[in-house]
Formats: structure tokens, sequence, C-alpha cells
């Protein structure tokens, strides 16, 4: 049973972690299976296929992946990448992987062979377990990737390859998981890259059991819950909210694949009742542009929302069609939850809440001490909690430049308000300095989404010969909108009213759509070399 919730003050007062020297979250599995009818996994497909999967069936299978691994000779502690679209296979070879004692590498199924060619050289991958149609992309991959000599395929078996369904059908059901340590590696994810090639973010098994918190405090499971997080399979977002914080709770999750679209997202949420809902800003701000009133989902009782920080007009607007608030929350791919608005306590849309229990985030300045209120500095943690990683795999001199002192700096800059409320500014490279002022480009985004017109925004820095740099939004318009200056002035105009005139975007350019990383947040860094390459010097 999930504890009753305790107000947010209570909480991170009495919080303390107890995390055992053993954890392997494959044998937790095993265990929700000894009730057999227990319900893991409900799932979907844009072709209407449905399945069923209990925990029971999962540990079968995962079972039988983790002994067909030892069959084809893949040793404990050697690194496995799973690039399966969200199907169940995904969390069968997950789990499998771990019960192995193997290291797993999640990577996204957008990947191309350059892609897939880095993380493989790099993790100096032995085995892989793709689905059928990127087999194409892992062949052109090979040569970049000498290691990899177990080659798994999901849907069929080419030359060279071995049949997932095949090797689980001859597979043994049967077996224990491997004894792992908190402190041994478990799992390895590769950021998104936005600023330069992607760093392997390494992870113990201490950070599926750190997950326990995230679905008990931060997504509130209950037994009773259906929980969807609609995050892509090769994201640390996926392992907060569709394998280990549901999971270490024994709650169910949905899961759809398939591409996205607002409305038939609706459709799912009413049709299988879901009660507690994660998705990304950009799919919430695509979900309130729906009219809402032709959905009713009287079973939807908490959502959250993380990625990047979710702006107040799609909380409001979202509280305007269903009575509920969205609960934005802040983590890295290096870390579980570091902020978060907890149920209970009181939101204020825009900020990220405050830190999560048994994390002592702060703003810092330069020196590494704490900055009075209202003052941006940098977003750091202070210590070595549980839930954040163990190292840059392979790449020791970033792990040195994330620290100072006591403190792991996030690299992104935010500030606390005077009742201990965070709110974030931006990346530390995002930040705007025109004419002495300091701009974030998220309060600037923030309120071009609330005029009318704009879908979506990107705000960076452009350089200016008097300024230094200035202001400048890229944006989107809805259908129908056409650029001119005249909108020009009346966006610039809005901005002005709704943050300090200094803030406004003294340039505006229209485009058709943002450059994004794979997992889909925007390249601001794209936008941002492209403007200094326009204007050298």
């Amino acid at each position: 049973m999930i504890a009753p919730r305790r107000p947010y003050e209570q909480l991170a007062a009495e919080f303390r972690w107890q995390v055992p020297e053993e954890f392997n979250f494959g044998a937790l599995i095993d265990a929700w299976a000894t009730d057999r009818s227990r319900v893991a996994l409900y799932w979907e497909d844009e072709a209407g296929r449905r399945e069923r999967w209990t925990f029971w069936d999962l540990k079968q299978a995962s079972n039988r992946f983790m002994n067909a691994l030892a069959g084809l000779g893949m040793p404990p502690g050697a690194p496995l990448m799973v690039m399966l679209p969200r199907v169940p296979a995904w969390q069968a070879a997950v789990i499998g992987g771990l019960k192995l004692g193997a290291l797993v590498i999640p990577c996204t199924a957008s990947l191309r062979a350059k892609d897939i060619g880095y993380r493989a050289r790099h993790s100096g991958a032995r085995a892989i377990v793709t689905a059928l149609d990127l087999v194409p992309e892992v062949e052109a991959a090979l040569g970049d990737a000498p290691a990899l000599d177990i080659r798994i395929a999901l849907g069929g078996a080419p030359a060279g390859w071995h049949d997932f369904e095949a090797l689980l059908s001859r597979a043994s059901p049967t077996g224990v998981p491997a004894r792992t340590r908190t402190d041994e590696p478990a799992l390895c994810f590769y950021t998104s890259g936005t600023t330069r090639e992607p760093k392997a973010v390494l992870h113990t098994h201490a950070y599926p059991f750190a997950h326990r918190y995230t679905g008990e405090y931060w997504l509130d499971l209950q037994r009773t819950d259906l929980h969807w997080t609609t995050s892509d399979t090769g994201w640390a977002k996926a392992a907060y909210g569709v394998l280990f914080g549901p999971w270490m709770n024994g709650v169910p999750v949905f899961m759809f694949n398939g591409r996205f679209d607002p409305e038939r997202e609706l459709d799912l949420l009413q049709r299988y009742e879901v009660s507690v809902f994660c998705a990304p800003p950009t799919e919430y701000r695509l979900l309130v542009k729906q009219d809402l009133g032709r959905w009713r989902l009287p079973r939807l009782r908490h959502c959250t929302g993380a990625g990047e920080p979710l702006n107040p007009e799609v909380i409001h607007a979202w509280h305007d069609a269903f009575r509920l608030l969205i609960h934005d929350g802040y983590g890295q791919t290096e870390t579980t939850l570091l902020a978060a608005n907890l149920p209970g306590l009181p939101i204020r849309p825009g900020s990220m809440g405050k830190p999560f229990p048994g994390h002592d985030l702060r703003v810092i300045g330069d020196d590494g001490e704490e900055l009075p209120a209202g003052e941006v500095g940098d977003l750091a943690l202070r210590g070595h909690p549980p839930s954040l990683f163990r190292e840059y795999w392979r790449s020791p001199d970033d792990a040195g430049a994330c620290r100072r002192g006591e403190w792991y700096v996030t690299g992104d800059r935010g500030r606390r308000d005077g009742d201990g409320y965070l709110w974030f500014v931006g990346r530390a490279d995002d930040l705007i300095i025109s004419a002495g002022y300091r701009i974030g480009p998220f309060e600037v985004e923030s309120a071009l989404l609330e005029h009318p017109a704009v879908v979506e925004s990107a705000v960076v820095a452009s350089p200016d010969p008097v300024r230094g740099e200035v202001v400048k939004a890229f944006v989107v318009l809805k259908p129908g909108r056409l650029p001119g200056d005249a909108l020009v002035r009346e966006l610039q105009e809005h901005v002005k009213r709704v943050t300090a005139p200094y803030k406004y975007p003294r340039e505006i350019e229209f485009v058709d759509s943002l450059p994004k990383t794979v997992s889909g947040k925007i390249r601001r860094v794209e936008l941002r070399e492209r403007e200094r390459r326009k204007k050298p010097g």
C-alpha cells in the first residue's frame, strides 16, 4: 500500500534515503508477479492492435530474454543497446538486461546511422535489440561498432541477426536475477546533445530504486491508478514514468505506439480512463488548442509535465477545461526529479516548485555560495544522493566540469523567490546579456505564447554592435495568421506589457518550424549559431 500523502514541508523535513545495499529492478517485477492476475501494462498502436500484460507475463518474457542473451554469450556487465519503439518488448528487453546484470543503454528509435554508430563505438556495446525496420540504420553503423556482434531484431531475422520472438520462444521462462549492488552500473542514457556530442550518463542500480519516490510523491500513484507517460523509450523520461516510477510502486501503465495527434491522445485518455497523466510541454501546448469540451475525463485526477518549463497560460487553459492543474517538475538525464510542484503544494504557474525531498537544490553563485532570493544563479545540487548519476562514462573531463566544491552544477540557471519556489531562467549558455541586462529566454517565450497568433517560439541572443546582444524571437504562427511588420510591432508591444520592457524581442523572424532534438527539445544553440554566422563580429 502506498503511504498516504503528507504536507510538503513535513515530507521534506522527514525524508531519509533508505536504499538497500543490493537491488535489481527485475527482482521487484518478479515479486509483483506472485499475483498472476496483477496488470502491468495496457498497450495500443496506430493500427488499433491492443495487448494486456500482467506482471507474470513480464516476469516470464524478461526471464526468457535474460536467458537468451546469456545463451548468445552476453556476459554480465557488458553494454546492451535497446533501440525499440513503444512496444512491450522494450520493457521485456530492458528488464531482462538488468536481470542479467548487463549495462542497459536505452536508445530512441528515431536515431540514424551516425547516432547509432557514435553510441555503439563510445560504449563498446556487445549487443543490440531493435525493430526490423531499423536494421538498415544499424547495418550502416556497423563499421563504427566492431564489438557489436550480438544483433537481435523484433519482427524478423535478416542475415546475421537473431529473431527476438524466436529467441524468446526457445528460452526458459524461469531464472533468478543477478545479485547486483546499488553502487554497480545499471543504465547509461545518452543526452540529447543540444550543445555538443551526446554525453553518456552512467547510473547505478540505485537509480531505479530512487524512482520509487518519483512515483509515490510526484506522480501521486495509488494502487487503483492507470498511469500514462507519453515519452519516447530512448530518454530518461521513460524511466521516470513508463518504467521505474510506476512499477517501483506496482501501478499499471498505458503505452501507445504511434505518432502524436492531439485529438487521438485525448481520445485515448478518455477510452482507457487514464487517471494520472504526464506529457511534455510541447504536447500540452497542442492539446489545449483543441476544443477540450468534446472530451469527458472523469477518471483523470492528476497531471504532470516535465522536459522543459511549462508556460503559465497552458496551465490555465488545461485547468479551465478539466479543473486540474498541471504539476510541473524539473529533473535531468543525470538525476531523478530535483524540484517539483508536489500534490498539496500550492502551484505558482511557471515555477518548477520546490526542491524534491532528499535533494538539497539551491541557487548558487560562482563562488559556490547560495544567492539571496530573487537573484539569478546556477541551479546546483549539494552532495551525492543515490538519484544522482555516477559519472559521465568515458568522459572524465566532463564529470569534473560539473562539480563546484560540494555542488553538482546542473548547467541550468534559475532563481528562488521569497517563499522557496524555484523558477527556471534557462540553460547557462542560453542566457542573453543585452546592454548589461541578463535575460532568460523562457520568460520571453512564455509571453509570446500568450498571444493568440503564436503557436510556438524560440528566443536566442543575436549579436549587436551596440548592446552586445539583443533578444531575437523565432515565431511559428497559427494557420491563417500572416506575418508582417504590423504583427512584429504587435508582438513586441505584447511582450513589453507582459514582461519588463527591456526583455522584448528587438528582432522577430517568422518561421514554419523550429529545429529540435530527437527528444523534442528546441535547439536554441542551432538558432544562436545561425545568428552568429549572419552577424560575424
